[in-house]
């Protein structure tokens, strides 16, 4: 089953050889990671800003504009949504207090 986050990561790498003039995410990938990264950043920013606004409608706007950077971001980055699930779906089960646990202890480790 396709979903609109796998949608809209085609559409944004389909754009990618796409022309800055006319596209708006072949801009963003024409300029980089430091770009597209602080993009995400300022976005992150905006949501949590609604968030604690308490505005429904602003968080669910702002959310859709995180998603999207960070989308443009993984596309950058070589990063499939997939890759992104499959993590999601080897951590199910897992406590987030463990799997924080388990990030600290490998990056100690120097695995991380």
């Amino acid at each position: 089953m396709t979903h609109a986050i796998d949608e809209l990561f085609q559409v944004i790498a389909s754009r990618r050889d796409g022309d800055p003039d006319a596209s708006y995410t072949a801009r963003l990938l024409d300029r980089g990671t430091p770009v597209i990264a602080r993009k995400v950043g300022e976005e992150a920013v905006e949501t949590v800003v609604e968030a604690l606004a308490g505005s429904k409608q602003g968080l669910t706007a702002e959310s859709a504009d995180l998603l999207y950077h960070l989308l443009v971001l993984w596309a950058d980055a070589g990063v499939d949504p997939q890759d992104v699930w499959d993590e999601l779906s080897r951590r199910a089960g897992t406590s987030g207090l463990e799997e924080k646990a388990n990030r600290a202890r490998n990056a100690q480790e120097g695995e991380g």
